[in-house]
């Protein structure tokens, strides 16, 4: 029976998700699915499942049509689902919807004291995405910080709190800057692997060409060694960025 209560109880999920129940009770009829099942590929399994049938709930949760003026139900569902993915480990999701959630607390409350974003939280999430691997996401997150780093009426601190602020400024640059170095090395890393995929492809490609296959017309040669060339400048200096690191 306990192997089978882990796909009865995620079903039970599902059929909530679809009435549109985005509540605390919802997300620990989740959790009694994690944690039901007699072994670990069982347990896997629905984990896996439970990811998949959030990305879907997601995206009908968004996209569904809604009241104007429904912001707050808006971030209670972003928030829901926050906790949702971290509940099944899916770190990139969860930080998707507190960026969301974020992103717009911000553009709708950022009058309100009790909804408005603060600096804290806009460096925690900055933070966490960094940590995960998420450098672009992380990049922004840190600009926004800064924003709310910068004093309104500078002129209303004393000495100890403008060094506070400018050493608490310097700090979220600097991360923000580690994240920008990190995003664009992830960006020539993917790109140098897909060259030498193209290359490889290319290079198969050669040993077919006396089977009759057609010859690359002028142009199509002209574009192909602009690519190249470009290519192989991207990767030199990648390598000259490495031996000066």
């Amino acid at each position: 029976m306990e192997a089978a209560a882990a796909p009865d109880v995620l079903s039970l999920f599902a059929s909530r998700l679809s009435h549109r129940r985005f509540g605390g009770d919802e997300l620990r009829v989740l959790e009694a699915a994690l944690s039901a099942g007699g072994d670990v590929p069982a347990l896997l399994a629905t984990r896996l499942a439970a990811r998949r049938l959030l990305r879907a709930s997601v995206a009908e949760a968004f996209a569904a049509p809604g009241p104007v003026g429904e912001d707050g139900r808006m971030l209670a569902v972003a928030d829901f689902f926050a906790r949702a993915f971290a509940l099944v480990g899916d770190v990139e999701s969860c930080l998707a919807m507190r960026y969301e959630a974020l992103v717009l607390r911000d553009a709708k409350y950022s009058d309100d004291l009790h909804f408005q974003v603060s600096r804290e939280e806009w460096s925690t999430f900055a933070k966490d995405s960094l940590d995960n691997g998420f450098y672009t996401i992380a990049s922004k997150a840190f600009a926004n910080a800064l924003a709310h780093l910068r004093p309104s009426h500078p002129g209303h601190l004393d000495s100890t709190n403008l060094i506070e602020e400018k050493d608490n400024t310097n700090y979220i640059a600097g991360l923000q800057n580690l994240a920008k170095s990190l995003s664009a090395q992830h960006s020539v890393q993917t790109q140098s692997a897909e060259y030498m995929k193209r290359r490889a492809s290319s290079g198969h490609q050669k040993c077919n060409l006396q089977s009759g296959k057609p010859k690359l017309t002028g142009v199509s040669m002209f574009r192909l060694g602009i690519k190249t060339r470009n290519m192989k400048k991207l990767l030199h200096s990648r390598e000259r960025n490495s031996g000066e690191i």
